[in-house]
């Protein structure tokens, strides 16, 4: 078996961790929360819809990363 060609040991929160959970958990709970929060509003461009994606998603995914951040800070061993 080959050796890996990057390998990490982090001490304390592994951020490479954090950065992929976060990405996931965000577009899990983000799409989904944009599209049901478009339903309400008049968004007749795409210029209108982009930034009502980007004015929803970009809080969703500082909620999130704090929240990965946390629980990774609190999980670690």
């Amino acid at each position: 078996m080959p050796e890996p060609v990057e390998t990490s040991s982090p001490d304390g929160v592994d951020y490479g961790w954090v950065m992929q959970t976060t990405f996931v958990a965000t577009i899990i709970v983000g799409a989904p929360l944009v599209a049901v929060l478009s339903t309400t509003a008049t968004l007749p461009t795409w210029a209108d819809r982009a930034e009502f994606a980007i004015r929803i998603g970009a809080p969703v995914w500082l909620a999130t990363s704090l929240v990965v951040f946390a629980y990774a800070k609190r999980k670690r061993t």
